[in-house]
């Protein structure tokens, strides 16, 4: 290994580094959203509106994700929709990570016991409220331990973006190894950093979970 060509790339690599976890850290944001409305709607089994739902759902854990990024990249322009890269890998992601988050949160919410939703209505709560103060809170922390699972996924699945010119770690992995004719070394030091950030997000997740699960419990 040729250590003076892992220092020179190691301010390149690291720069790349930043571009995943922001993939990482806005798609994350936006599954959430879009797995909770979707477990809601699948819950309440809204006409119309909850068959669209299990179709997505349906459909985004039926496909491979590198397939789904190629139809949002390459295939929306020929629809009128055209998105720059970043764009199109973070819709990829997200969509990707909706739909497999709404899963997990509709389990969770389902794991709380009914009874409890029968008693906060009985006592004068409406659906919403109940849903809101009474079976949420609990429902989350069903929920965390999948969630942060779900980010760590992520983080890997941004490498899967480098295919539509995202310059991700993986991405600048290849543009370096273009100049310097260095697979293993490139390779092996870009599986360090993923090795690194994954251990580093898992420790920190780890943490919060058990802060997390303190507070809602109280």
């Amino acid at each position: 290994m040729d250590f003076t060509i892992v220092i020179d790339s190691l301010p390149s690599l690291l720069k790349a580094t930043g571009m995943t976890i922001f993939l990482a850290a806005i798609s994350i944001l936006i599954a959430l959203v879009i797995g909770f409305l979707t477990a809601i709607i699948r819950i309440l089994k809204v006409k119309v509106v909850n068959e669209i739902a299990n179709v997505y759902v349906s459909l985004m854990r039926g496909t491979p994700l590198l397939v789904q990024i190629f139809v949002i990249y390459y295939g929306l322009p020929q629809v009128g929709i055209a998105l720059d890269p970043i764009s199109s890998g973070i819709l990829a992601l997200s969509l990707n990570a909706g739909a497999y988050l709404s899963e997990s949160f509709r389990a969770s919410i389902l794991a709380v016991d009914n009874g409890q939703m029968e008693a906060s209505m009985s006592m004068g709560m409406t659906y919403s409220q109940a849903l809101k103060r009474i079976i949420l809170p609990q429902s989350l922390r069903i929920a965390i331990p999948t969630l942060s699972n779900s980010f760590i996924v992520l983080i890997k699945d941004t490498s899967l973006v480098s295919v539509i010119t995202v310059t991700e770690l993986l991405q600048m992995s290849s543009l370096i190894i273009a100049k310097t004719f260095e697979p293993l070394t490139i390779y092996l030091v870009a599986a360090a950093i993923y090795w690194i950030l994954i251990s580093f997000f898992t420790k920190l997740l780890d943490r919060l979970e058990i802060r997390s699960s303190k507070y809602l419990v109280r």
